[in-house]
C-alpha cells in the first residue's frame, strides 16, 4: 500500500480519470475527478468514510494509474468509454450493453429509403427510436413496406434499369425504372416521417380524404389500397400507448431497490408515444447513494450510442448532473436537460416507471449464481470463488471445416462480446486433440490480460492434458484453474486426476453443464456457418467471370445459394457490377 500512497501523493491536481488494478494487473475500478490528487487521497486518508464496496475494493488494490484530461467533460466521456471496454468488477455495469436499433431515413439520397441501424451517425439523416424490444421495430417496418410507397432495396444510388420482382409484386414503386416521379415518391417519404413522428391522426385524415377522392373518381382499386393502409395504421396506432401527449421527446428512469439489489426501468417516449422500455437488474448496490447510482446508470446507458432525449426525467438528480447534462448535449448535438419533477404529469411518468421497476424487481427470478460458483469452488477445491469461467469446444465433420470455439461466463451472465472462434488451419483429418490444442493456443494468446478464473474443456482427459500443456507455454499474467467435462455420465475431470460427478441437480452442477452446453452450441453454430459459406463459395467459384468481389455481392444480396438459383435473371443483372450476359452465365452454370 506504500507504493500506492506514494503515487497518490505525486498525482496531479487537475481533471482526469484514475484506474485501480489488482495483483493480476486487471482493472477493478475506474473513476473520474476534478482534482485527481484530492480524490485519490480520499481513499486512504478517510477510509472509514468509504462505503463497504470501496473498502472491500481497497483490500485488493495493488496498483493505480491515471489519465489527465483538459476538463470534466472529457473525463466523463473517457471514464464511460473505459468502463465499457474493461468492465471493472467494482463499477456499475449494465449487462445488456448492445446498441439498440433505430430506423434511419437518409434525406440526402435522391430516392430515400428506410433502413435499420444500430449506430448513429452525424450525417443529417433522420433517426427514429430506439425500438425496444426489436419486435416493435419489425412490426413497424413490415407495415411501412406493405402500405407506404417506399423502395425496399439497399442500393445507395439508383441507375435507370429494368424494375425487379418487388415492383411486379406491388411492393416497390420502381424509382429505378423511373415509373414514379420524385415529387410523388417524396410525398410517400413525408407520410412515413409523419407516421414515425407520431402524427398518425393527421396522416389518417389525409388518407381518408385521398380515399374519398379516389372513390369519387371511380378509382376503386386505389381507394381499396388506401382503405387497407388506413386500417393498418389505425391498428398499430391503437397498439401504441399514448402516455405524454404534448411532451415531445423524453426518457424516464424508475428505480426500485430491495436488499443489495436494484431494478431500473427506462421508458422511451417519443412525441407522446411510448416506443419501448428496458429493464436492468443490478446487484450489490446497497452501499451506493441514489444520486451516484443514477449517475453511473446514465453514463453507461448513453455511452452505448443511444441518442439522448431532449429531456431526461429521474426520481432525484444524479450526482454531478450539470456535467452529465453537458455530456449528453454533446452527444445529441442540441440541449439536453435532466429534471426530477415533484408534481404534475412528469412526476406521474416517474411514478409509472418506478412501479414498473418494482414489479420487475419482484418478478426477477435470477438464479443465485453466487451460491452456484461457491459450490464449484468447494466441489473442485479451488483457492477462490471463480468470478469468470471460460469454455472451449471444437466442431467438425470428418475433419472438414473444423472450428474451435470459446465462450465466457462472468458474474452471472454469458458475456457474448467475449465469445471467440477460430477456423482450424494446421490440422488435417479427424484429430480432436490437435484441434483443441490449436484452439486454446490461438484464443488464449490474444487474451493474456483477461484470462478467466476457471477454464472448462469440453472433452476427456486427453484434451485436458493438452490444454494444460498449452497454457503453461503461453506467457500469462495469471494461470487459471483448468478442468474438463466428459459425458455419459456428465462428470468433471481435474488436472490432479480426480473425477467428480455432475449428473445431478446441484446449482454448481447445473451451472457447469450450462456453460459446457453453451460452448457446444456456439461451436456447432459457427461450424455450420463456415460449412455453408464454403459450399456457396465453391459453387460460385466455378462460374466464369465471378470473382471474390462478385461472389460476396451475390451472397449479400440474396443470402443463400438457393435464393440465387431461384432469382430471376433480371434481379441478378440489377446488382451493381453485373449485367444481363453475366447474369445468364451465372444461372446456366449453377447446379440445379
Amino acid at each position: 500500500m506504500k507504493s500506492i500512497e506514494k503515487k497518490i501523493s505525486s498525482a496531479p491536481t487537475c481533471c482526469g480519470v484514475y484506474l485501480f488494478r489488482d495483483s493480476r494487473n486487471r482493472i477493478i475500478y475506474i473513476g473520474k475527478a476534478k482534482n485527481l490528487r484530492t480524490r485519490l487521497r480520499s481513499y486512504t486518508g478517510a477510509a472509514s468514510g468509504l462505503d463497504v464496496r470501496k473498502r472491500e475494493m481497497l483490500k485488493t488494490v495493488h496498483d493505480l494509474s491515471f489519465i489527465i484530461t483538459d476538463n470534466e467533460l472529457e473525463a466523463l466521456a473517457l471514464e464511460a468509454n473505459l468502463i465499457k471496454q474493461n468492465r471493472p468488477k467494482y463499477n456499475i455495469i449494465l449487462r445488456d450493453d448492445k446498441n439498440y436499433p433505430y430506423i434511419r431515413i437518409d434525406l440526402n439520397q435522391y430516392w430515400p429509403r428506410i433502413e435499420v441501424v444500430r449506430r448513429i451517425g452525424r450525417d443529417n439523416s433522420l433517426y427514429f427510436g430506439p425500438y425496444i424490444p426489436a419486435s416493435g421495430l419489425r412490426e413497424t417496418l413490415s407495415l411501412i413496406r406493405r402500405h407506404f410507397n417506399i423502395r425496399p432495396c439497399r442500393y445507395s444510388t439508383l441507375e435507370h434499369v429494368k424494375p425487379c420482382v418487388q415492383y411486379q409484386m406491388g411492393r416497390c414503386p420502381a424509382p429505378c425504372g423511373r415509373l414514379i416521379s420524385r415529387e410523388t415518391y417524396m410525398k410517400s417519404v413525408d407520410e412515413v416521417i409523419d407516421f414515425l413522428k407520431g402524427k398518425g391522426r393527421a396522416l389518417l385524415d389525409t388518407l381518408r380524404k385521398q380515399m374519398q377522392g379516389y372513390s369519387k373518381k371511380e378509382m376503386f382499386e386505389d381507394a381499396a389500397k388506401t382503405r387497407d393502409r388506413i386500417a393498418a395504421i389505425e391498428k398499430i396506432w391503437d397498439s401504441q400507448r399514448v402516455v405524454a401527449p404534448g411532451l415531445g421527446e423524453i426518457d424516464v428512469v424508475g428505480l426500485a431497490g430491495k436488499g443489495n439489489d436494484t431494478a431500473i426501468v427506462q421508458l422511451f417516449i417519443r412525441d407522446g408515444l411510448m416506443t419501448g422500455s428496458k429493464e436492468f437488474f443490478l446487484k450489490d448496490t446497497s452501499d451506493l447513494s441514489e444520486s451516484d447510482l443514477l449517475h453511473s446508470f446514465i453514463e453507461m446507458l448513453y455511452s452505448n450510442r443511444i441518442i439522448p432525449p431532449r429531456l431526461l426525467l429521474t426520481p432525484s438528480m444524479p450526482a454531478d448532473s450539470g456535467t452529465i447534462a453537458d455530456w449528453l448535449t454533446g452527444k445529441k448535438g442540441r440541449c439536453v436537460k435532466i429534471a426530477a419533477p415533484q408534481k404534475g404529469q412528469k412526476k406521474q411518468l416517474i411514478e409509472m416507471a418506478c412501479k414498473n421497476a418494482q414489479v420487475f424487481l419482484e418478478q426477477h427470478r435470477a438464479v443465485d449464481y453466487e451460491f452456484a460458483v461457491a459450490g464449484i469452488r468447494n466441489m473442485i477445491g479451488l483457492s477462490a470463488i471463480p468470478q469468470s469461467i471460460g469454455a472451449f469446444d471444437v466442431s467438425t465433420i470428418q475433419g472438414t471445416g473444423s472450428v474451435g470455439a470459446f465462450v465466457l461466463w462472468e458474474n452471472g451472465h454469458f458475456r457474448k462480446s467475449s465469445y471467440r472462434f477460430v477456423n482450424i488451419r494446421t490440422v488435417d483429418g479427424v484429430d480432436d486433440y490437435s484441434m483443441m490444442e490449436e484452439s486454446v493456443e490461438r484464443i488464449i494468446s490474444n487474451m493474456t490480460e483477461h484470462v478467466p478464473d476457471l477454464i472448462i474443456i469440453d472433452g476427456g482427459r486427453g484434451q485436458l492434458q493438452i490444454a494444460g500443456r498449452i497454457l503453461k507455454k503461453i506467457a500469462l499474467s495469471y494461470y487459471p484453474e483448468i478442468i474438463a467435462i466428459a459425458k455419459d455420465p456428465d462428470r468433471v475431470l481435474t488436472a490432479g486426476g480426480a473425477e467428480i460427478s455432475i449428473d445431478d441437480t446441484r446449482p454448481a452442477s447445473l451451472l457447469l453443464r450450462k456453460i459446457r452446453d453453451e460452448v457446444h452450441r456456439f461451436a456447432i453454430t459457427r461450424h455450420r456457418k463456415a460449412r455453408t459459406g464454403r459450399m456457396l463459395s465453391s459453387s460460385l467459384e466455378k462460374v466464369p467471370g465471378v470473382g471474390k468481389k462478385r461472389r460476396l455481392a451475390l451472397l449479400r444480396h440474396f443470402g443463400s445459394l438457393e435464393a440465387i438459383k431461384k432469382a430471376p435473371v433480371e434481379d441478378i443483372s440489377n446488382i451493381k457490377g453485373f449485367n444481363m450476359k453475366l447474369a445468364k452465365n451465372i444461372k446456366n452454370n449453377l447446379p440445379v
